[in-house]
């Protein structure tokens, strides 16, 4: 809050980039209310008074108070002062009504509701679902630290993620545009950047008609109305102990297959049509994943309805008429699907950047202490590189250093003896 009132909002993590209708920008007049509000709702949480916030704001050499005092320039101090004070009073009420996260137990209760959000929202597609893993990811990492800010790597975040490092760079970029994810700092040479997971969007409905009109048939004819699957809901926690695992990379089972698995182990038996409104996936792709996970034995189907075998979650698929061979660990259903060694390989070429990167600034350290330890010539001319008849030698070995002398402001001059001129060092 100190660097968003001295510096502004620089990442611009409070712009709402919204437009009126006829191209009107109002970009940064509700980027303003949103950035004191912010710095109001912080201020009543650490003590201030409503006279102290307008005085800082109005007065003050911040660049957080640029709006309030342009408005003071235009219309005046009373109205300035009136627009900071309606959104003091509007901070004080929501602090007042939001519970605070004082203790570890707060926390956690946050968290639960963060992450039941999380879980109750439509990902949908393969970047939907890759975003689904990256939050997974970081609410685990929360749950250990005990606070939204936490710190990770792209390295990291890809190993738990169970994808590539550009994947989890792209994920990270598309949490951020939707306000999901905010970056604190770029890191260091020991330690990842830190990050700060913020609120959901809101989500929106997927009941839909397709009025089609009147038409021969009788009391069936008229608007067809198409029947709304089921809400998204899935067992975050059960994704997060195998969405790192070889079996569910891109060629395998997928974010896809890890969603039917998450769905089913929050609400088991489960017919086509929930589960593509509880995993968020398409028709085929429930019908695709759904035949995989049946073969392997994990998935076991009655009749209309998919159900977990007892021992899926540790990958064991139970013997039917479908899956007369079915897997018996989840290294040997990443075998049959032809990812079986993938995290392996990604951990290894990890390391190897790690050890290459630090190769690179041990190199970079090197040059610079070489550097600092070699004699520089200096600027001016020194009392030990002139001898008392006016000639120019090397203090180190007494050699006379040819074409260099000194010039009346006390600078080298330099003779080019080819071209006749003379250079200034």
């Amino acid at each position: 809050m100190h660097k968003l009132l001295v510096h502004g909002d620089q990442e611009s993590a409070y712009s709402p980039n919204n437009r009126q209708r006829g191209g009107k920008n109002t970009a940064s007049s509700d980027h303003a209310w949103a950035v004191t509000r912010a710095l109001a709702a912080d201020a009543v949480r650490v003590g201030w008074d409503r006279a102290s916030f307008v005085q800082v704001l109005v007065d003050g050499p911040y660049k957080a108070g640029h709006h309030a005092r342009s408005i003071q320039h235009r219309r005046g101090y009373d109205r300035a002062a009136e627009w900071v004070r309606r959104a003091w009073d509007g901070a004080r009420e929501h602090v007042r009504a939001t519970d605070r996260i004082c203790t570890r137990q707060d926390f956690r209760a946050a968290l639960a509701a963060f992450r039941a959000r999380v879980e109750r929202t439509p990902w949908k597609g393969i970047a939907g679902k890759t975003d689904l893993r990256n939050l997974i990811a970081r609410m685990e990492i929360c749950t250990r630290s005990g606070g939204w800010d936490h710190t990770v790597s792209e390295r990291e975040l890809a190993e738990r993620m169970g994808c590539s490092r550009t994947t989890a760079r792209n994920s990270n970029q598309r949490l951020q545009d939707s306000r999901l994810l905010r970056q604190l700092d770029q890191g260091s040479a020991t330690e990842g950047a830190r990050w700060m997971l913020i609120s959901l969007m809101q989500t929106t409905s997927h009941a839909w008609t397709t009025p089609q009109g009147p038409k021969a048939g009788g009391v069936m004819s008229g608007p067809t109305v198409i029947p709304a699957p089921s809400e998204p809901d899935v067992d975050s926690q059960a994704a997060a102990r195998l969405m790192h695992l070889d079996a569910f990379a891109h060629r395998g089972l997928g974010g896809s297959g890890l969603a039917i698995l998450a769905a089913l182990a929050e609400k088991d038996v489960q017919t086509v049509q929930e589960l593509q409104g509880t995993a968020s996936i398409s028709r085929p792709t429930a019908y695709r994943q759904l035949r995989r996970l049946t073969e392997f034995g994990l998935v076991v189907r009655e009749g209309e309805v998919y159900g977990l075998s007892p021992a899926a979650a540790d990958g064991v698929g139970a013997p039917s008429s479908t899956a007369p061979t079915p897997v018996g660990s989840w290294a040997e259903a990443a075998g049959r699907l032809g990812t079986a060694g993938v995290a392996d390989r990604r951990r290894r070429r990890h390391e190897l950047e790690r050890l290459s990167w630090e190769r690179q600034q041990e190199s970079l350290a090197q040059r610079r202490r070489v550097s600092e330890l070699e004699p520089r010539h200096p600027g001016v001319a020194q009392l030990e590189h002139v001898r008392d008849d006016g000639v120019v030698v090397d203090p180190a070995t007494g050699e006379v250093i040819e074409g260099l002398y000194v010039a009346t402001d006390g600078r080298w001059v330099f003779h080019e003896a080819a071209t006749g001129g003379a250079v200034s060092s």
